[in-house]
Formats: structure tokens, sequence, C-alpha cells
């Protein structure tokens, strides 16, 4: 391993999955094709919330922010690893890794707190339907959006640097598939106590307060739900908020588990596993749960599909 000064380093070794040759290529041929649908899900719904004026409300504002998030998340890693699996060479320079880390730890932030912001949309969409447009207007869902973004950057900007200047004494072995922020802290050759009780504190505010709160609001749309007289209009709410729903227990499933606790407590194995569906089947999934449960969104599709079709007929 050498006791090189960590200030030398040029690169790391990202292990992964290098001591399963066979599950390397199974993973490949597995990813690829996953990350080319990760790329053309969100996409299209980017696209489609833009370019059609039916979908420009606030609850489509913030899932284009949402769909932008999981191609940046997916992006900041599944092509290093993409890489990696298809040969020998395991390295990432030491710029990719710090690259890596602060892309990871701030869009996961970001997410964490957006996903907060639309179930406040989804809270005042229900129980104050009247008052729907004027609470949510422009300048708050900017503002809504700058605050999760702002946050979630400074989140990465206090993390990333305390991870990255840790003493490593000449180890360049990440224990995972990408940099993430617990298997560089377990390279640390000296007491990483202090760093993680910070991460453990940082953690409250930017994962587990956000959740709470989807978790209140989700209380207040129940009760609504359930006074409503309406069988269609609970149909309508169930389906919007169902999907929400979803992506909310999928990412914050795998989030809590990872990062509320200490880096070196966890199944390594079983991180690298979680990570991979953190980080590839979550952005997969999003657009399909968006797509499949909302008739708004698959109407603009129709819409926009034939609208290209009756415009080549005229040409």
């Amino acid at each position: 391993m050498g006791t090189a000064n960590d200030s030398t380093f040029s690169h790391f070794i990202l292990v992964g999955f290098s001591d399963r040759p066979q599950l390397e290529r199974v993973l490949f041929a597995v990813i690829l094709p996953a990350y080319l649908l990760t790329l053309l899900g969100n996409s299209t719904i980017i696209l489609v919330s833009r370019l059609d004026p039916h979908l420009h409300t606030p609850m489509y504002f913030f899932l284009t922010h949402l769909s932008f998030l999981d191609l940046s998340f997916t992006s900041s890693s599944i092509p290093q690893l993409l890489y990696n699996l298809s040969g020998q060479d395991k390295t990432i320079s030491y710029v990719g890794c710090a690259l890596q880390l602060v892309l990871f730890l701030g869009l996961g932030g970001v997410e964490c707190l957006l996903l907060a912001v639309m179930a406040y949309d989804r809270f005042v969409a229900v129980c104050k339907p009247l008052h729907y447009m004027v609470i949510m207007s422009p300048r708050l869902c900017l503002i809504l959006v700058s605050l999760a973004w702002g946050c979630g950057v400074a989140n990465s900007l206090i993390m990333s640097p305390m991870t990255l200047w840790l003493p490593r004494c000449g180890y360049r072995r990440v224990d995972h598939f990408l940099c993430e922020m617990p298997a560089l802290i377990r390279m640390a050759c000296v007491n990483t106590a202090v760093i993680e009780g910070i991460a453990f504190i940082l953690a409250i505010g930017i994962v587990l307060s956000p959740l709470v709160f989807i978790l209140v609001s989700y209380v207040y749309i129940v009760r609504a739900v359930l006074s409503m007289q309406s069988s269609s209009g609970r149909h309508k709410v169930f389906n919007t908020c169902g999907s929400h729903l979803t992506v909310v227990s999928l990412f914050y499933g795998n989030i809590i588990y990872m990062y509320m606790q200490p880096g070196t407590s966890s199944s390594k194995d079983q991180g690298k596993f979680l990570t991979l569906f953190y980080n590839m089947v979550t952005p997969l999934l999003n657009p399909l749960i968006y797509t499949l449960r909302n008739k708004e969104v698959k109407g603009a599709l129709r819409r926009l599909i034939w609208g290209n079709v009756s415009l080549k007929e005229k040409l």
C-alpha cells in the first residue's frame, strides 16, 4: 500500500466489484441499457413539461427539477462505473474522485429537500385548492427551488473538503464503485469520530427533517382526502400523491439506511448494492412512476407525438 504523502496522489483505485469478474459482466450488461433508458426517460419528462402549456404548473416545474437532478446524479458516477466494469483499469483521477464526491453529496441533498418542496405543493393543492395558484406563485416556487439547491450545495461544500482532506497514509484503494463519503472515511488512518458526528448532524437537517415534513404533510393530505365527497376527486389525489409517495419511499428508504449511521458500521457489499440501487434504479423508475400514474403527462406525450406527426404530414 505504501505510506506516500496524500498530496502526491494522482488517482484512486475503485475496487467496486472487481473480486467478482462474472458479476461485473452481468452488471455491465444490465446497467448500460438502464442508464440509456434513464437518460431517455428523464429527458422526456423535462421536454414534455417545458413544451406542453398544460404542464406549466408548479407541480411540473418541480418535477422538471427532479428529472434534471436524476439525470445529473446518475451521470456523475455511472459512466465511470461502466468504464471500470468493462476492463481491468479501475482507476479514477483525484480530481474525478473529488468531483464525484461533491456531486453525489450535493445533488443527493438537493433531491431530499426538493421532495419536501413537492410534498408542500401537494399539501396546498389538496388542502387549500381555492388558494393554490395564489400561494404557489412563480416567485415562491423559484424561492423554494433555490433554497433546496442552496442548502444541498452548502452541505456538499462542508462535507466534501473535510472528507478529502482526511490523512490516508498512502492508501488509495476505495472499497466501492464510486467516491462515496463513507468509503473515503473508512480509508482514513486517523480517528474519524468528529467528521462522522458532523456528517450525522448535517444528515438530520438534510435527510431526516425533510422526511418528517413530508410525513406531516401527508397526514393532513389524508385527512383532507377522507373528508372528500367525490370519489373522482379522491382518485385524482391518490394518483398524483401516490406517484410522489412512491418516489419518496424509493429514495429515502436507501439514503436513510446508508447515511444515518457511521461509515464503519454497515456491510460493505450490502452498501455497494444499495448505493447502486439509489444511484441507478431510482432515477430509472421516477419517469415511469410519474408517466404511468399520471394522465396529464400521458396526455401531453400524446399531444406532442401527434403534433409532430401532423406537422410532418403537412410538410
